[in-house]
């Protein structure tokens, strides 16, 4: 296993002067989705010691809890902490009746940065995402109001979260957009076609979320052991019946590998993530102050090129059995929106 005391180096993101730590914290698992809220003073502490061991870039959403998480980062970030890190948050999904709803509309915009800037306690976001694309207006429009945003010193960066490689290149006309969150992983490959190399020609960084496959490269099949029935992983295509059994292979081939390099699988696929390059930053998630410093350990594991390519055999783009999501999710691939025209002729 890697040492412990892995120094966290920086690395730069995008074109636009945004310095963030070489590995993030995804904050999401501490509030919403993957099971009950985290207490919060465990949480504080955690983010905390994420900062004093160097990872400062965090990231969160209005989305996690509802609202919860930002509420939490913005306790963490209390006397002098707010200064040390590069603080990322997100708008646009919010449910109701049980339902997703994504809205890109100029005053939703506007008010939902108003409301995490609130809850954040801070006076600006370095980096706000678009969380998904609002199919119904114009990515010109959206973008045109987060200008405004930047102008106004209330957000420093935008980013594009889910975006398709069409949908980036229009956002980046408008104003230069500094990051695009996607997943990326050894089980979630489909980026690199199409995404992954238009962010490289426009100079975005890129940000990777879950790249430990959402714990599944962690811990394998029994992850869903330990997952309450509030966890929404249990419901995800790739976590269920003959897809579970298929990825199994894939988990335990990178064992094998894990086994040979000396290291933890979740180092593995972190590691491999890290060696895609310079602009590119993962954010593990996680709850607990261990698995956070194996996480960063990961940061001193060596690929060579024979590793790279062992590795990329065994997770090739179609070797992971089911969809990321459910059907009724928004990913990139479904997130064109209206032509400008359109939007100007209502």
């Amino acid at each position: 296993m890697a040492a412990e005391g892995t120094k966290v180096g920086r690395i730069k993101l995008g074109s636009e002067g945004l310095e963030v730590s070489a590995q993030g914290l995804g904050c999401m698992g501490m509030s919403a989705f993957y099971g009950p809220p985290k207490p919060d003073s465990d949480m504080v502490q955690l983010i905390h010691h994420a900062i004093n061991s160097g990872v400062t870039f965090l990231d969160t959403s209005d989305v996690y809890g509802p609202h919860t998480n930002e509420i939490l980062l913005g306790k963490a970030l209390m006397g002098g902490m707010r200064e040390r890190v590069e603080l990322a948050t997100k708008f646009a999904v919010s449910f109701a009746e049980g339902k997703m709803q994504v809205r890109g509309e100029p005053a939703y915009v506007r008010a939902a940065c108003e409301a995490s800037l609130k809850r954040l306690d801070v006076d600006c976001i370095d980096l706000y995402y678009q969380h998904r694309i609002d199919t119904r207006v114009p990515i010109e429009v959206t973008v045109g109001e987060l200008k405004k945003l930047v102008e106004e010193g209330k957000i420093k960066y935008i980013g594009l979260s889910e975006a398709s490689a069409s949908t980036i290149r229009r956002a980046h006309a408008v104003h230069p957009i500094t990051a695009v969150q996607l997943e990326w992983s050894l089980w979630s490959r489909d980026v690199e076609e199409d995404i992954v190399p238009t962010c490289r020609e426009l100079g975005i960084g890129i940000v990777a979320y879950s790249p430990l496959g959402r714990g599944f490269l962690s811990s394998g099949p029994k992850l869903l052991e330990d997952c309450s029935n509030e966890d929404f992983r249990k419901y995800l295509p790739r976590f269920q019946g003959e897809n579970l059994e298929h990825n199994k292979k894939l988990y335990e081939r990178i064992c094998q590998i894990a086994a040979k390099k000396g290291c933890t699988p979740s180092q593995l696929a972190l590691a491999w993530v890290h060696h895609q390059g310079n602009d590119v930053c993962p954010i593990p998630g996680t709850t607990k102050i261990e698995n956070l410093n194996q996480n960063i350990g990961a940061l001193s594991i060596k690929l060579t090129s024979e590793d790279m390519t062992e590795l990329e055999s065994i997770a090739s783009a179609n070797a992971v059995q089911g969809d990321r999501y459910g059907s009724a999710a928004a990913t990139y691939k479904d997130s064109e929106t209206p032509p400008l025209s359109a939007w100007k002729a209502t």
